[in-house]
């Protein structure tokens, strides 16, 4: 059986190295996910002004 001799083993290293690499690379943000609502408004308002200009259309012709 043979014998580890390295005279560089160092156990805290490894543990040094994975934390330097964890701080220099941070996780991937996920990108911000835009709100629903404001589009879901947008949306209403503009049916709501079709639906508006149609009716004005019709009762005046």
């Amino acid at each position: 059986m043979t014998q580890n001799h390295d005279p560089n083993t160092d156990p805290a290293g490894n543990t040094q190295h994975f934390r330097r690499f964890v701080d220099e690379n941070p996780a991937a943000e996920e990108p911000e996910h835009r709100p629903v609502l404001p589009i879901v408004l947008i949306a209403v308002g503009v049916l709501l002004a079709v639906a508006v200009a149609v009716a004005l259309f019709v009762t005046l012709t």
